[in-house]
């Protein structure tokens, strides 16, 4: 199945045929950079991540452009609050978007251009709009005239008239309707500027994207995203001044993700359930919160809760626990690349070979029905509880074994990759786990691991009893044990 996209524009899924062939253009706005991230960056980021990471892995070749909003009216009074130039607070917030990004192991853009960079490039598009009459200055500021773009609303399906007759001009504005938007606004005392043919001043929000985006995409491309929430005006603004100045189609498929909720209710600071993934990170592992915001269709909301985070821990457990089970039986162990075909299996042996052999066709299936990596995800998991029943079964390793465990390894790796996932070493990601549980814990490491042996050493001498008491003992305490034929592990539960 080819690849299939949801498109905001058409509210259809479509077919996606890239503008060039072989080559696919994505623009994602970026951060406004005035404070630090919270998780509805998190999660707008990271999806289209994804969809930048499965692009690449279906062969295109993808330029990828995420900008940084550098000036703006929040970053001004932050500026102005903190008594700072306001370039202080961009470069600040800058690197503290980069290493929440990093954190969450994100692949870096092709580009990720500063507005303040591209005045020229916005300046020219406003000179274009006001040369084919559809924006005017007014007293510094220039203004698009939404009344001269009849497709105007097209991207969120609104009624123009219905909103005109609701909307009002601000104090301070100049504008001949109060529908229309600003593209450059005359500096105030004290502010930064920049001289245009208009006099001193700085672009407005809207403007700075569609600059950017030609700039690096061209006049048409084939992706843009972002959240929900910038739909309307900010996306809505995009296309009217972009097709009016060029002529042509700005965008051809617009991607959005949906909204995070905060236990069920939208997050704001003024209800007091803002967290900022800072924040969030202090308490839960960075691939953790990755997994959680891939667990769902990236269209769909998703609440947020520490009990939906703890789900989503235990979840990337099971497959990083498989994954480490694996690595200890493949351990200096020779093993051929090729899937085993000629030596009879075990059941359990028959059915990983299936799913090895229909891993990567379903995984792909999925991703192609608009990026979905919840049923990705699920197409993995029925392959680690595959995995987990034959590791179970098999008591010596034969080569035939070997090569499936090898090659299954293989496609978890390959599939991580597109996914973000599976790039720790198991044992050492489990290990972090479980050093982080056992700080909540009032027994240590070493007095768990001494009950272990002491149990094993009970079970050896058929103490059974003793062996269970030392099993429920450690379970109160929130220990559970694991058995298996490489010996017994533990995890906090």
């Amino acid at each position: 199945m080819a690849l299939r996209v949801y498109n905001t524009l058409t509210g259809e899924k479509e077919h996606f045929v890239p503008l060039v062939p072989g080559k696919a253009g994505m623009y994602v706005c970026g951060v406004t950079v005035y404070d630090y991230c919270h998780i509805g960056h998190a999660r707008a980021n990271v999806v289209f991540d994804i969809i930048f990471r499965y692009l690449t892995y279906a062969g295109y070749d993808v330029t990828y452009v995420r900008n940084y909003t550098d000036i703006d009216d929040k970053i001004i009074n932050r500026a102005n609050q903190e008594g700072v130039d306001y370039r202080t607070i961009a470069d600040r917030y800058i690197q503290a978007f980069d290493e929440d990004m990093a954190r969450l192991g994100l692949a870096k853009p092709t580009v990720e251009p500063k507005a303040t960079d591209h005045i020229g490039d916005i300046i020219a598009i406003i000179e274009t709009l006001i040369a084919k009459g559809h924006a005017y200055a007014s007293e510094g500021d220039v203004y698009f005239a939404v009344e001269t773009f009849p497709a105007y609303l097209k991207l969120s399906g609104r009624n123009l008239e219905e909103m005109q007759a609701g909307a009002r001009v601000e104090v301070g504005e100049k504008k001949r309707n109060p529908m229309d938007f600003a593209l450059w606004k005359g500096s105030k005392p004290g502010e930064p500027w920049w001289q245009s043919p208009w006099g001193q001043g700085r672009p407005g929000w809207h403007i700075e994207c569609s600059a950017m985006s030609m700039e690096f995409l061209g006049k048409t491309f084939d992706f843009h995203g972002g959240g929900k929430d910038l739909i309307f005006p900010h996306h809505e603004n995009e296309i009217a001044q972009s097709e009016a100045a060029n002529g042509c189609q700005f965008v051809r498929y617009w991607l959005h993700n949906g909204f995070v909720n905060i236990n069920s209710e939208k997050m704001s600071k003024s209800l007091g359930n803002f967290f900022t993934i800072r924040q969030v990170l202090d308490k839960f592992d960075p691939e953790t919160l990755r997994f959680f915001i891939l667990s769902a269709h990236y269209r769909s909301p998703i609440d947020f809760s520490d009990q939906n985070l703890d789900e989503a821990q235990a979840g990337l457990e099971r497959i990083y626990a498989c994954l480490a089970a694996m690595d200890e039986i493949l351990d200096g162990r020779p093993t051929s690349a090729e899937l085993p075909t000629v030596e009879s299996l075990p059941p359990s042996g028959e059915e990983l070979s299936e799913k090895i052999r229909l891993l990567i066709p379903r995984f792909v299936e999925a991703m192609d029905d608009d990026f979905n990596t919840a049923q990705a995800l699920g197409v993995l998991f029925e392959t680690v509880r595959a995995s987990n029943r034959f590791l179970a079964e098999t008591g010596e390793y034969s080569p035939v074994a070997l090569s499936l465990i090898a090659q299954i390894r293989r496609l978890f790796t390959e599939t991580g990759n597109v996914l973000g996932l599976f790039a720790r070493r198991p044992a050492d990601w489990l290990a972090g786990i479980q050093a982080a549980k056992a700080g909540q814990i009032d027994i240590s490491a070493d007095e768990i691991e001494r009950l272990i042996v002491e149990r094993s050493e009970a079970r050896k001498a058929r103490d059974f009893k003793r062996g269970d008491e030392i099993r429920d003992m450690l379970l109160a305490k929130g220990i559970q044990l694991l058995d298996s034929p490489q010996g017994t592990s533990w995890k906090v539960k």
